[in-house]
Order: C-alpha cells, then sequence, then structure tokens
C-alpha cells in the first residue's frame, strides 16, 4: 500500500537527514522534476540523486520538521534548520511517488551559514 502525501514527506525528511542520495532518489518518479527556486529545475530521478550526491558532500544539512500540510495529491513541508534558515516544499506525490517537488528558501543565507563561495553574478 502507498504511503499518504503526508507519509511520504516524513519519509524523505527521514532519508534526507540520513544524507542519502540514493535512497531518497528512490522516492521520485523516473521523470519527476524537483525546482528549488534558488536554482535551475532538476530533471529526472538520476539527476535529482546527482544533485542530493552533491549537495549532500557540500553541506551537512539538516531538516526540521515544523509542520506537514496534505492536500489531496499534495504535501507542504515547512522547515527550519539548526542554523536557523526555514523554508517549505510542496510535493506532488502521484502513485506513491514524487511527481514534482518545489522548494522556497534563501539560497544566499544558506551559502553564509555553510560557509561556501557565493555566486559572483
Amino acid at each position: 500500500m502507498n504511503k499518504s502525501p503526508k507519509q511520504l514527506v516524513e519519509h524523505w525528511v527521514d532519508i534526507f537527514n540520513q544524507g542519502s542520495a540514493t535512497e531518497i532518489a528512490e522516492l521520485y518518479h523516473t521523470d519527476a522534476v524537483n525546482h528549488q527556486v534558488a536554482n535551475e529545475s532538476v530533471v529526472g530521478r538520476d539527476a535529482i540523486q546527482e544533485m542530493f550526491k552533491n549537495e549532500f558532500e557540500a553541506a551537512d544539512m539538516v531538516c526540521i520538521v515544523e509542520h506537514i500540510f496534505e492536500d489531496g495529491e499534495w504535501a507542504i513541508l515547512e522547515w527550519k534548520d539548526p542554523l536557523g534558515l526555514r523554508g517549505c516544499g510542496f510535493f506532488h506525490i502521484v502513485d506513491g511517488k514524487i511527481k514534482f517537488q518545489r522548494g522556497y528558501w534563501d539560497k544566499l543565507s544558506f551559502l553564509r551559514m555553510h560557509n561556501l563561495p557565493l555566486p559572483t553574478k
């Protein structure tokens, strides 16, 4: 039996906090889209896995759930991290897997908090 959108996002958070790009990618459809609005859209499970692999290697990230809301095929995650960054994500769940994800967060604050290079453009 497929998990509800809320349950799937709770599972997503658990895997995210373990830093497993391979496991988190399995939660996505093969043609899924992940659009973190501070970045370009990432299309396809393999590309999403590569994105997470690079992100997990670049920074020690922790997602602390503030709220998860569910409406039909959608789940909305409000989150924070231990450094004070906040954001939210929208997940469209189809047939028990993530078909589309969009995230909103402050990229400049994230880069500064993790001592990562700032964009030059």
